[in-house]
Order: C-alpha cells, then structure tokens, then sequence
C-alpha cells in the first residue's frame, strides 16, 4: 500500500516498543506532530524493518523488550549500520550505563511529555541529510 501523498515527504520513525497502549500513545503523538510512524514489538522485527526500508531517519527504542537483543544493544547495531539514522533510546525502568548508549544517540526516562519526545527525536535527526523536521501544512 502507498501511503498517502501528505504524507510522503514527512519523516519516517521506526519506533521498538513491545507495550501495545505505549506504542499506540507514542505513535499518536508523534503522527500529531506530522512524524510518520513504523511499528515493531522488538529489536529482531525492527532489525529487518530497517533493512527493508531506506526512509527510516530515525530509531525510537525501548529498553527491555522480548526478542534476542535489548534496546542499547539494538541501538548499537543501528549506529554501526546505518550511521545517518537517528538514535533515541527511551526507558521507564533503567537508565544507560557507561558504554550502553551509541556516540550521538540520547536517551529519555518514561514517562516521557508529548513535546518533549517530539524535540528529542527532531534533535537526533538534526543531522539527517534528508531533510528537516518541520511540519507541513
């Protein structure tokens, strides 16, 4: 399916969040603030997500989750692989150690403000070079 043409040139999430009402919340507020939203449970259906899809321009990460890796550890992999990609790690229950988090990725303790997830997704793509983050009309 061919996603609508508004929403072709916003920019594309891969959100890793295994809490379904958590990943409806954050996919809610981040389609409000004109952010187009890919979904996986864990960091194992992300992994071949972001394989499959050059678009993605960022990785929201949950820390603990089902699957063969942790959210730092998927984190890592994503920094290695795809540098260019974005990187926010986001945890309600641990909190990074030294050497968990990627060089330019950032982390959020939950329970995290709408404006504040917003913001810290358009700082880790600041870099991105396809594009901004403005919302479109």
């Amino acid at each position: 399916m061919k996603p609508h043409r508004r929403i072709v040139n916003q920019p594309v999430i891969l959100m890793v969040e295994d809490e379904p009402l958590v990943r409806l919340t954050q996919v809610d507020i981040l389609r409000e603030a004109k952010i187009w939203v890919v979904e996986a449970q864990d960091a194992d259906e992300a992994f071949e997500l972001l394989k499959r899809r050059p678009d993605i321009r960022a990785v929201l990460t949950d820390v603990n989750m089902p699957g063969s890796m942790d959210g730092f550890e998927f984190a890592r992999l994503v920094r290695q692989g795809w540098p260019e990609v974005g990187v926010l790690v986001i945890s309600g229950k641990t909190g990074p150690g030294p050497g968990d988090l990627p060089p330019n990725a950032d982390f959020l303790h939950k329970p995290i403000l709408p404006d504040d997830l917003v913001a810290a997704l358009r700082k880790v793509m600041a870099g991105h070079p396809q594009g901004s983050l403005t919302p479109e009309g």
